[in-house]
């Protein structure tokens, strides 16, 4: 049975795109015969104060000689030193959802220390992982990695396609939004958007983690009640992966005005329900949403993204083709054991 180590940080319970695909990965990799060992990291990530780096430092050093560990890009990027420390010893592998320099609210200099430890992290690996040709193109060219030890390995879908619902539920249409209220994910661009589509009849459930950027988290509930919006649009925070099924189930659009993605695993789950979705051309986004199953514009513009709304909200027929396009593309989506498969043989290579 292979051995594999497996460093994250944070709790790997976390609603999160990236711990999800950890802990889908973990799970998958174990079911195709890998003995995989969790090292569970301090969560403060990617801004580690010294007391958790010293954590982190005797964690590997108590990985045996010649050991195989893959460690999530949250943490990985800002451990440049340990990694080439370790970079002989250990047969380092590195897990990239997006480049930490790729966060939306860093400032210059941040992103530009992110940019060149993760660069400098990446040149002590034998593989990386990445979730997309959008993210292996980046780490190639912006990274220096050589494409041939760049392995994408999209996430999988957990959910079996849904049939569509007869007849219609009553009432205006629902968009169903999820993802952590932090400013990468740009809420804020879909409440104005919806402010500029209010003369339409619609309801809006925002679901995600408000406790990881309080202060960003606070500023959509008070821009919600500024456009006076509180009776259309709900906050409702984190949810179960039962209650976001359900929301999943009883929207008629999904929409998301995510600055960027490395992925975007909630496009597949939405395609997977058959919605129709609204969203933007940031990151991979355009790999996840194929154009027969959704409108894209640019992030960080209101105004596109209110009229790719409006387009959807006021034209039944647009909306029934583009949820007929979710459909058929979320019926070729694959298993979190095609993923895992993926990994797996990049990993029996080393």
């Amino acid at each position: 049975m292979p051995r594999l180590y497996f460093a994250v940080p944070g709790d790997i319970e976390t609603r999160t795109g990236g711990t999800l695909y950890d802990r889908h990965i973990m799970e998958a990799l174990r079911e195709d015969g890998w003995r995989v060992e969790l090292l569970a990291w301090p969560g403060s990530f990617p801004f580690p104060s010294e007391a958790c780096r010293d954590e982190v430092e005797d964690s590997l050093a108590a990985v045996p000689d010649g050991s195989l560990i893959l460690i999530d890009g949250l943490a990985f990027g800002v451990l440049s030193g340990l990694a080439r420390q370790h970079a002989q010893r250990l047969k380092l592998v590195a897990l990239v959802h997006h480049p930490l320099a790729l966060e939306t609210g860093l400032s210059p200099n941040i992103a530009a220390e992110f940019a060149a430890s993760e660069r400098e992290a990446l040149a002590s690996v034998r593989a990386v992982i990445v979730t997309s040709q959008t993210t292996a193109a980046i780490v190639e060219a912006a990274f220096g990695v050589s494409g041939e030890t760049i392995t994408v390995a999209p996430p999988g879908i957990e959910v079996a396609p849904q049939a569509p619902p007869e007849p219609r539920r009553p009432g205006p249409p629902r968009i169903f939004a999820l993802g952590s209220v932090t400013p990468r994910k740009a809420h804020d661009v879909l409440v104005q958007a919806l402010a500029r589509v209010a003369d339409l009849d619609w309801t809006c459930v925002i679901a995600g983690n408000i406790d990881r950027d309080p202060e960003t988290a606070e500023a959509l509930g008070a821009l919600i009640a500024d456009l006076g919006l509180t009776d259309r649009i709900a906050l409702v925070g984190e949810v179960t992966q039962a209650e976001a099924a359900r929301l999943y189930a009883d929207a008629d659009l999904f929409a998301l005005a995510s600055v960027y993605e490395g992925f975007g695993m909630v496009f597949s789950e939405a395609l997977a329900f058959g919605l129709p979705i609204v969203a933007t051309t940031g990151g991979a986004i355009p790999e996840a949403v194929p154009q027969e199953a959704g409108l894209l514009v640019e992030p960080g513009d209101p105004d596109a993204f209110a009229l790719a709304l409006r387009s959807v909200l006021a034209d039944p027929d647009l909306r029934l083709s583009l949820a007929e396009g979710a459909r058929r593309a979320g019926e070729a989506l694959t298993g979190w054991d095609v993923t895992a498969s993926t990994i797996s043989a990049a990993l029996e290579r080393l």
